[in-house]
């Protein structure tokens, strides 16, 4: 087989931007016998592969690359060189620059070097037969978000490997007061995806700094695992061996894995690997040529470009194969262009249908991609991919950080609001017309990572309730996302009424801030069943999670009631509930009202303020 081969620098303009390699072989691609290397380097006038025998080697073997198809470079090393540490040295006329490769499956510490990785000898114990829980449906699923080190890392946890992926996976262990923590915390709590904040390489914390504390959302190699959440960050194969590990226990325990990927930025812009191999290609530019800066963070990535877009899929079917997860959830996902989103839908349902994958709709400033390429909610139609519903989240609880209430916790006008999230935001009619084509688009919540927690929240914009009253607030805040038709997402300790202390941006703030605090669960034990119970409720009755608009529209009836307060009526029949009607009603005021019941005999109740 002959391949065409792009002359040497002769790429550039336009034609940059319309390279693709179609390939499947980027990266260093490890065999007992031979090693292969391919890097997208076009325009290059010479491309290297470096090779040192460990991550403090200060001299190294160099192995040329030649130019190959679609601005790819290509070189192939004799020998066995699993352990080996490598780096691409690129020059461009004038200058030379030692980079990390993009594709790299294993890192040094810290990223300094890829790592050549036999990765058939980084599996556990019985990884092939690891299998995802069953999801009929995504209006299935209920998401727990966790941040790796805030579950486990206050002592009273009682997990051996503290802030660590394999806290993440272990079990029978306890807290004060013996209540269940870690992964048994989330089995009695009944949830069924456990989404991660990001645990994608990231360069914000110092991997062998045990203190260092960061959310994520500094990306700097899209394939490897962060090793700050490994016991053994500067053993290459010991992060990817302890993720499979963490995934293999949850899956193990029921519970399916979500990944919070950042694909709209790097951590790095000039100074990143990517730029270094291809000047001027993987970022977004403004019209006075610097970085564009939609993310907040200083940079965006070109997801329009072929081989950008290429990085992005490939990596996230590499995290769906190799280790086994089960869904992504997009960070900023309006600066990710529409195409590519569709593109990354595609392929994914490809490799399992059944992959859960939604994102934040919306951007975090002016972007220099066009209004019209973004994924924002409504693009989302039909797609596959759920936004979150934010109109929502206001109109339960208010606004984010401020002391303005919301519908639970005193707010008045909301009803229209709750009664579009209620439905899902689907076309319910001309009066309830919201933004989802299906209920599986619309991912309910009232607070995540960002922002004050829900307990936070209330204890600001109703700072002169009783405790007892803002934790009905709470509850009833609760109760309006798990009765509600769509996708329900659930703040990591929102069910011990978790606290901050009112720190609304907690993303370096440490542990003391951050840490789940195992003492609140017996505590707040009440608000903990409560939720359980009503994550229980939906679980078996599928009349709260109908799969289908069409089913909403027939088996959901809004019926007359009080002012303030939301009465509505399931047909279980449409959705072959064992329960042939359920009424439900959220009465936000601070006294009882009377609701006329549908007239069909007796009626049980089953959740009263408490269940």
């Amino acid at each position: 087989m002959s391949l065409e081969v792009c002359p040497v620098a002769a790429v550039g303009g336009q034609e940059l931007f319309e390279l693709y390699y179609p390939g499947d072989d980027l990266g260093a691609i490890y065999a007992p016998r031979s090693t292969s290397f391919r890097v997208f380097a076009p325009g290059a006038l010479a491309v290297s592969v470096m090779l040192y025998s460990s991550a403090e080697s200060a001299t190294g073997w160099e192995v040329p690359m030649n130019p190959d198809c679609d601005g790819t470079w290509l070189a192939i090393a004799p020998g066995d060189l699993s352990g080996m540490c490598y780096t691409y040295s690129v020059f461009h006329g004038g200058s030379a620059h030692e980079a990390v490769d993009p594709y790299a499956r294993a890192l040094t510490a810290n990223g300094a070097r890829g790592v050549v990785i036999d990765l058939a000898s980084t599996d556990p114990e019985a990884w092939a037969e690891d299998t995802r829980p069953l999801l009929a449906a995504p209006t299935d699923s209920v998401i727990y978000e966790v941040h790796v080190r805030d579950f486990s890392i206050s002592p009273d946890s009682g997990i051996a490997c503290r802030g660590k992926y394999l806290g993440m996976g272990q079990r029978r262990t306890r807290g004060p007061n013996d209540v269940f923590t870690g992964l048994d915390h989330l089995v009695e709590l009944g949830v069924t995806h456990v989404h991660l904040l990001p645990i994608q390489d990231f360069a914000s914390v110092d991997e062998l700094a045990p203190d260092g504390y960061n959310w994520g959302y500094d990306p700097s190699h899209f394939f490897v695992p962060e090793g700050s959440y490994s016991v053994a960050p500067e053993r290459a194969p010991a992060r990817i061996n302890e993720v499979k590990q963490m995934i293999q226990a949850l899956h193990a325990a029921g519970l399916r894995v979500v990944l919070d990927v950042v694909y709209n930025h790097t951590y790095a812009a000039e100074d990143s690997a990517l730029h270094m191999i291809v000047p001027g290609y993987y970022h977004r530019t403004d019209e006075a040529g610097g970085f564009a800066n939609g993310s907040g963070c200083g940079n965006e990535l070109a997801t329009e470009r072929p081989m950008v877009r290429k990085l992005i899929i490939d990596s996230l079917k590499y995290w769906a194969l190799e280790y086994h997860v089960d869904g992504f959830r997009f960070d900023l996902m309006a600066l990710i262009d529409y195409d590519t989103m569709k593109g990354i839908a595609s392929e994914l349902k490809a490799v399992e249908p059944s992959l859960l994958l939604y994102g934040e709709p919306w951007a975090a400033g002016p972007s220099g991609l066009c209004q019209a390429r973004m994924f924002t909610k409504g693009r989302q139609r039909s797609t596959g991919i759920g936004v979150f519903n934010d109109s929502f989240r206001n109109a339960i609880k208010g606004d984010n950080d401020g002391s303005r209430p919301g519908y639970a916790t005193g707010g008045a006008g909301c009803e229209r609001e709750i009664a579009k999230g209620v439905v899902a935001s689907i076309h319910y009619s001309d009066q309830l017309a919201g933004f989802a084509a299906e209920p599986e688009e619309c991912v309910n919540y009232v607070s995540c990572h960002d922002n004050l927690t829900l307990w936070d929240k209330i204890a600001r914009s109703c700072a002169v309730d009783s405790k007892e009253d803002r934790i009905s607030m709470d509850l009833l805040a609760q109760a309006i996302v798990l009765t509600s038709q769509g996708i329900p997402f659930l703040e990591g300790g929102a069910e011990l009424l978790r606290t901050k202390r009112g720190n609304h941006n907690s993303y370096r703030a440490g542990d003391q801030v951050n840490q789940f605090e195992w003492s609140r669960k017996s505590e707040y034990r009440e608000v903990f069943d409560y939720y359980r119970g009503l994550i229980a409720l939906r679980r078996a009755h599928p009349a709260f999670r109908m799969a289908t608009a069409a089913q909403v529209r027939s088996g959901l009836q809004f019926l007359p009631g009080p002012p303030n307060a939301i009465v509505f009526e399931l047909d279980g029949r449409v959705s072959g509930d064992q329960w042939e009607s359920i009424v439900v009603i959220y009465n936000a005021n601070r006294h009882d009202v009377d609701v006329a019941l549908p007239g069909r005999g007796a009626w049980t109740i089953v959740v009263a303020g408490r269940l």
